[in-house]
This record gives structure tokens, sequence and C-alpha cells, in this order.
């Protein structure tokens, strides 16, 4: 068994450190943030195409100077604004106890996922974690699976993709991996089955029964 796992809203739940860091942004643009609540939407897809939308300017000079101060903030406070789910650790060890292989699969920079999953521990489960560069390459899931599944000499038929939001389900289904959706998450129902979400998962305890046979239980 092979198992992708998302990062944000799947393991960890970043909404106060992502959600400060882009109104941060905003303010040094010269933006108004909206409600931190109304940014939520931003956790999970990559941040520059949520960047360029909230500042309704798609030019790259304009989306990297905001990507830039989202860095000011995120990378020494934003960070470790974030928490584990409840019963993901459990979940992962339990699904190392059946034999799975795990990987995080993150559109986050991997300068940043690595800290994260260090930080709180989850790090001795993963075989590795991978995620995009700080410019951007491999940012999109549907560049970040194949990559990993040629880096490590997998198959995707072989593997799951667990992931809160519609980019990790599309992603999925491009490279035939199973997707499942991680209902704790961001992403709603709605969102995670239109992207083609072979099942869904209402809580990290319901992720494990679906994956490990009755006899690994």
């Amino acid at each position: 068994m092979i198992v992708f796992f998302d990062l944000d809203g799947t393991l960890t739940d970043p909404r106060e450190g992502i959600t400060r860091s882009i109104a941060h942004a905003l303010e040094r643009m010269g933006v108004a943030p909206p409600p931190l609540d109304d940014l939520t939407f931003a956790i999970g897809p990559p941040l520059r195409h949520s960047l360029a939308q909230l500042l309704a300017d798609e030019r790259r000079e304009t989306v990297e100077q905001a990507l830039a101060h989202y860095r000011e903030r995120f990378a020494d406070v934003g960070l470790f604004e974030n928490v584990p789910y409840e019963g993901i650790a459990e979940t992962l060890s339990a699904l190392r106890g059946a034999g799975a292989r795990l990987f995080v699969a993150t559109s986050k920079p991997l300068v940043y996922a690595d800290r994260i999953v260090r930080h709180f521990g989850l790090d001795s489960h993963f075989e590795s974690v991978h995620g995009c560069e700080l410019d951007g390459t491999r940012e999109d899931k549907r560049d970040l699976l194949p990559y990993i599944l040629q880096t490590h000499a997998l198959r995707s038929e072989d593997a799951t993709m667990i992931g809160d939001r519609g980019v990790d389900m599309r992603a999925a289904r491009v490279h035939g991996l199973r997707g499942i959706g991680a209902l704790w998450g961001y992403g709603s129902r709605e969102e995670l089955l239109e992207a083609g979400a072979d099942d869904l998962a209402d809580s990290p305890l319901a992720l494990r029964t679906k994956l490990i046979r009755p006899h690994h239980a």
C-alpha cells in the first residue's frame, strides 16, 4: 500500500498561520484584507493563484512581490501557527504498522513543508516529504505526483492520494491514483466529488478504516 498525503488541511490545520500571513501580504501591498475567515479558500491550492485573485492582478511581478511579503511573516511565525488534526498521528502509525509506504505530497514549498512535518514529530511516519520549489516548480499537484512516482519507482495503480481540495483529487485522477477526499479539511464534499474523488473520509479514523484491511485493524 502506497499513500500520498497532502499537508495543509489534511495532516495539519494551518488556518491561523496562512490567513494571517496572507493578510500581512495584502496590507504590505496596500490592499485592505478581508476577514480572516474569508481567506480560507487559499488553504491548499497553489498560493500564487490565490494571491492573484485577491489582488485582482495576475502580473507576475505583482504576485511575486506579494508572495515575498507573505513569506516575510510565514517563514518565521506563520509556519508554526498550525496544529496536527486529531487522530492523524495515530492513523499514520496504524498505516505504517499495516505495511504502508507513506509520502507527503504538498503544493507548499519543500523548505517549509519539511520543517512543519519535523516540528510536529510526523516525519518518522513518512518515507519522504515532497513539495514545490520556492520558484513554483511543481506547485501544481499534476506535476508533483509524477515526479514522486518516478523518484521512488512507484506505480500509480498501487497508490492513493489523500487530500482535502479538488486540486488533490484532479491530480490523482489525471495520473491514475485512487483519490480519497479528507472532509475534515477545507474542501467541501461537492468540491471533492466534482473533482473526481473515488471516496470520502469524515475523519482520520474513518480514513484508517477505509485503507486498512480488517485483519490489519
